[in-house]
């Protein structure tokens, strides 16, 4: 009886503990904030670094003469652009899709440049036309062999590096972009952008 008191004891101190760490467990709250906030949590690339890099890089891009020079011999005629690879060698996760997108944005509304669909977008593009020569009306049908060819495309990559010691960090990124000319090879334009964090982190104690 006395055994089987104890082990009674002892599963309603278990059980007492478990609730206590429960209740002191935290609270999760939700707050909806500006999609233009900046809020570094982590100090890992986020929708902020993406944004700015973009928005930047573009404005020097379409600051020098290339954009003049093609408007001269096209007598007026918008440069079309692709965005191709931007690929990433850092050391950290990051949304490459949304980068280009962001890259693809900025360029959209400079108002400056036209801005040619990927290829994978080319390829649904095609299919749909395809696919609209066989059950679309005539007068809707939209015809191959439109499709406004790019003169130039984008390419870069995203580098970083680290330098940690205890509970510091630096991380530094590198953000490199060229423009090439399609017809000839030639690079037409070089950008970079550069960013440094410093990230403290404090040590907990029990």
């Amino acid at each position: 009886m006395k055994k089987l008191t104890h082990h009674c004891l002892s599963a309603i101190s278990i059980l007492g503990v478990i609730i206590f760490l429960a209740g002191c467990g935290s609270k999760k709250t939700v707050e909806r904030i500006e999609i233009d906030t900046t809020i570094d949590l982590s100090g890992r690339w986020n929708d902020t670094d993406s944004r700015q890099v973009s928005e930047a890089i573009i404005m020097d891009c379409l600051n020098h003469p290339w954009i003049t020079q093609h408007t001269t011999r096209s007598e007026g005629k918008k440069p079309a652009v692709i965005v191709g690879a931007v690929r990433n060698r850092s050391t950290e996760h990051i949304a490459i899709g949304t980068f280009i997108a962001d890259i693809e944005r900025a360029f959209i509304n400079s108002g400056r440049v036209s801005v040619v669909a990927s290829s994978n977008e080319r390829g649904e593009l095609r299919a749909e036309k395809e696919d609209q020569s066989k059950f679309a009306s005539i007068k809707t049908i939209k015809e191959m062999g439109r499709e406004l060819g790019a003169d130039y495309m984008m390419t870069g990559q995203i580098n970083t590096i680290e330098d940690r010691e205890g509970g510091k960090q630096v991380t530094f990124y590198q953000i490199d972009l060229t423009l090439t000319n399609i017809e000839t090879n030639e690079k037409i334009w070089l950008g970079q952008k550069k960013i440094k964090k410093f990230i403290k982190r404090k040590r907990t104690t029990f």
